[in-house]
Order: C-alpha cells, then sequence, then structure tokens
C-alpha cells in the first residue's frame, strides 16, 4: 500500500529526522556512551563563500570565490576533536589597478588545494532555542596552482601560464548549528595569502552507536 503525506505531514517527517539527527551529534559529543561502546559518525560538508586576497597576493589581484567538499570522522574516544580531509577549488581574477600599473591585460590565479587538519568544538550555547557550537581548526594545505599572464599587445611580451604546487597552512574559527556552519579560515601560501568565508552544509554520511 502506498502511503501520501500532505506537504505539512512532509515537512514535519523532515524536521523529526533533523533532530534525531541533530540529537544523535550531540549525544557522541557528551560522550554519554560507555567505553566498550565504541560510537563513531563520518560527516560530508560542502561549502562555498568568497575568498579576500591580503599582502602581497591583493596588490594583484581581486577578491575571487571557491568552494570545497569535505569528510570529517570523529568517534568518542577523539571527542570534542573531528579529523577532516577537505579539497576545494579557488579562483581570483586580476586587479584592475594592476592592469592600469603594468603591462598585464589578464591575469588570474586558479588553485585547488587539499587540507588535512583537526576540529575542535566547544560546549554548546543554548540561546533562543537555537544551538550555536564555537569552534576552531587547523590544517596543513598543498594547493596546486595554475597562473594565467597575458600582456598588452604593445609591450611586446609572450602569454604564458604558469604551473606550480605549494605547501601552506589554514587556521579558521566559526559557529555551527548541526548541519549548518560559518566559518573564517586565514590561509597562508608564500605570496598567496588569503581570506576565506564559508557557509557550509554538513551532513551525517554513517553514524554507529
Amino acid at each position: 500500500m502506498k502511503l501520501s503525506f500532505s506537504p505539512a505531514a512532509a515537512g514535519e517527517l523532515i524536521l523529526a529526522r533533523n533532530l534525531i539527527l541533530a540529537a544523535l551529534f550531540f549525544s557522541i559529543y557528551s560522550c554519554e556512551i560507555s567505553a566498550a561502546e565504541k560510537a563513531r559518525g563520518l560527516f560530508i560538508a560542502f561549502g562555498v563563500g568568497p575568498r579576500l586576497p591580503i599582502d602581497e597576493f591583493a596588490n594583484s589581484s581581486d577578491p575571487g570565490y571557491g568552494f570545497n567538499l569535505e569528510i570529517a570522522y570523529t568517534d568518542n574516544e577523539y571527542l570534542p576533536v573531528f579529523l577532516y580531509a577537505k579539497f576545494g577549488y579557488e579562483h581570483f581574477p586580476g586587479s584592475q589597478d594592476f592592469y592600469q600599473s603594468s603591462d598585464y591585460s589578464t591575469f588570474s590565479t586558479t588553485s585547488i588545494p587539499i587540507n588535512l587538519g583537526v576540529r575542535y568544538y566547544f560546549p554548546p550555547l543554548l540561546e533562543n532555542v537555537v544551538l550555536f557550537i564555537p569552534l576552531i581548526e587547523a590544517s596543513f594545505s598543498h594547493a596546486y596552482y595554475q597562473k594565467l599572464h597575458e600582456f598588452k599587445v604593445e609591450s611586446g611580451k609572450n602569454n604564458f601560464t604558469e604551473n606550480l604546487s605549494r605547501i601552506g597552512l589554514s587556521a579558521g574559527a566559526g559557529i555551527s548549528m548541526f548541519m549548518m556552519e560559518i566559518l573564517a579560515s586565514y590561509n597562508y601560501f608564500q605570496a598567496n595569502q588569503f581570506i576565506s568565508l564559508d557557509l557550509k552544509i554538513r551532513l551525517p554520511l554513517y553514524m554507529v552507536f
């Protein structure tokens, strides 16, 4: 027999499911599990937001954008620490001021960063029935860069594409609302430092109690 639900009932079911997932998450967080019963969870997150170049990088580039995919793991032995791997894509267009003061007609920087790091969740804060969890994170990064160099015709220079890789570090802080996170991070790469702001959606992939 096929069951059908009204839009209101379907919405209530979705809300109930999300509340159950939240309860499971915070049960793991509170470690209310005996040592013999190992609880573990695997989470996936999608993030997107602006990228703001700073220092030397800001002299040649305008603010850009980026998005990333993250897999995070924890269990009741590690909590409140999560281990994560993150894969991203970031693009920075050239600055108009840079074009006017140089021989460049087009300049852009595209990178694919890979991060391995740890995230720490502080005890949750309850305000207006919405649960906020402060967090901090830090990671090592390896980024593959492609830089496009195109010059004005009168410069007599040849256009070229530069490919390189760099090792860097990232550190950030934010607020989690279980399924949604807001994160600000400082990202250090030689000659390519920037601030990233991300809005993330986090979903559980696998949870065992």
